[in-house]
């Protein structure tokens, strides 16, 4: 009979112990959350894009006439002014660019032999014009000779006025006929010679290498050389760019925001610049376009956009290592409080229409309802709702729901 008991009371303790494991793993255990304490401080709404410095005045030394400008960047003993990026220029002094007449084109078949033909029929212009020539000295020398016979005969009045006065503008007139007769070679020469020069190769009309055949194009400003446009000798048109120029101290900022964040930037509006590959610099909008223009993002979207230019507050030697055209991420304060109730963007979720939060209460979570003002993407002004040093739960899951029992985790 004792044994028969002893029997029952271990099975009942065994039953009584699964059922106490059984109650405690089905137990509802507290929601391991992360806890943070609403406090006062200092926040700022910022508008973030990415920008690009930008020399402030550019200058673009391009080509004043037709010709072959020469290779810029060479090496020594080569002709040319042998400029590299980031050399040094002087205004009015420094040479950029050298240019040389360009080379005559190609004739075709059809064209030159016209050509020949007309430096042919100019050659016998010519000789016909020198022919001419040789009637009319022969004409003033007997002219000549008849003026003399009849100032011989005047002496004796042996002849009438009239044909000595006729005698002397024989003389008059075959003078001023050989003169023409002289300039007509010299004109039907000159047009030979241009004639020739058309037909002239060219492989043989290489321009010569004395300084005085060449065009030396030098710099607008002073400054340093950012860009060599035309690096590579070629023939260029008038106005071709050839070297950009400027002054890399004189740094401004260009970022081009979104029209709904540009609306509300101000001009003298603080600006904190990074992701430059240095330590975060300072600045300030110096200038917000009236007009906005189209841009298509990475993603395809396309997004009204205004240009906003920045100028830096920083000493150039916070930010001696940036130059033209460098990337960089700016924050334009378009808000700011130095001493403002905030509370974390991850606590925040809609309840209905409007903005709630899970409040620590005694170790159960309270569903309150928050009013909020000015947000970033990491902390909002708290207008009403909650007080200073109430904990409230960070990145709510789905498991919390009002008292429901949570747990900070470690």
């Amino acid at each position: 009979m004792p044994a028969n008991w002893t029997k029952r009371f271990i099975g009942v303790a065994l039953l009584a112990a699964i059922a106490g494991g059984l109650a405690w793993f089905a137990w509802p255990r507290p929601v391991l959350v992360d806890l943070a304490a609403v406090a006062k401080g200092p926040i700022e709404v910022t508008a973030d894009d990415d920008g690009k410095t930008h020399v402030r005045h550019v200058y673009t030394v391009s080509a004043p006439i037709a010709g072959k400008v020469l290779r810029i960047s060479h090496p020594l003993g080569e002709q040319g002014p042998s400029l590299h990026v980031g050399d040094e220029v002087v205004a009015n002094q420094t040479v950029v660019a050298l240019m040389q007449p360009t080379l005559p084109g190609f004739i075709d078949v059809r064209s030159r032999d016209q050509l020949q033909a007309e430096v042919l029929a100019a050659d016998a212009a010519i000789q016909q014009q020198e022919a001419e020539v040789k009637r009319i000295e022969a004409a003033l020398d007997f002219a000549r000779t008849e003026f003399q016979r009849a100032q011989a005969l005047l002496r004796t009045q042996s002849i009438s006025a009239q044909a000595f006065d006729k005698a002397k503008f024989e003389v008059a007139t075959n003078e001023a006929a050989l003169a023409s007769a002289k300039a007509q070679i010299d004109m039907r020469r000159a047009t030979r010679t241009s004639l020739a020069a058309r037909l002239m190769d060219p492989a043989n009309a290489a321009p010569s290498d004395e300084p005085t055949c060449c065009v030396r194009v030098l710099a607008p400003a002073g400054g340093r050389v950012l860009k060599i446009i035309q690096d590579s000798e070629a023939t260029v048109l008038p106005g071709t760019p050839l070297v950009d120029i400027g002054n890399p101290l004189d740094l401004e900022i260009v970022a081009d925001l979104l029209s709904t964040d540009a609306v509300q930037i101000k001009v003298g509006a603080p600006v904190r610049i990074d992701g430059w590959g240095g330590q975060p610099i300072r600045g300030k909008v110096v200038r917000v376009d009236p007009a906005g223009f189209l841009k298509v993002s990475a993603l395809g979207i396309e997004e009204q956009r205004v240009r906003v230019t920045i100028d830096l507050s920083d000493p150039p030697e916070a930010w001696a290592s940036l130059g033209h055209d460098y990337r960089v991420v700016v924050h334009v304060t378009t808000w700011s409080a130095p001493d403002a109730l905030s509370v974390p963007v991850s606590a925040l979720f809609r309840k209905g229409d409007q903005w709630a939060v899970f409040v620590d209460d005694n170790g159960r979570a309270k569903t309150t309802l928050v009013k909020i003002g000015h947000r970033n993407n990491r902390t909002a002004e708290l207008l009403s709702g909650l007080a200073a040093g109430d904990r409230i739960v960070l990145h709510p899951s789905d498991r919390i729901a009002d008292g429901t029992r949570i747990a900070q985790r470690e």
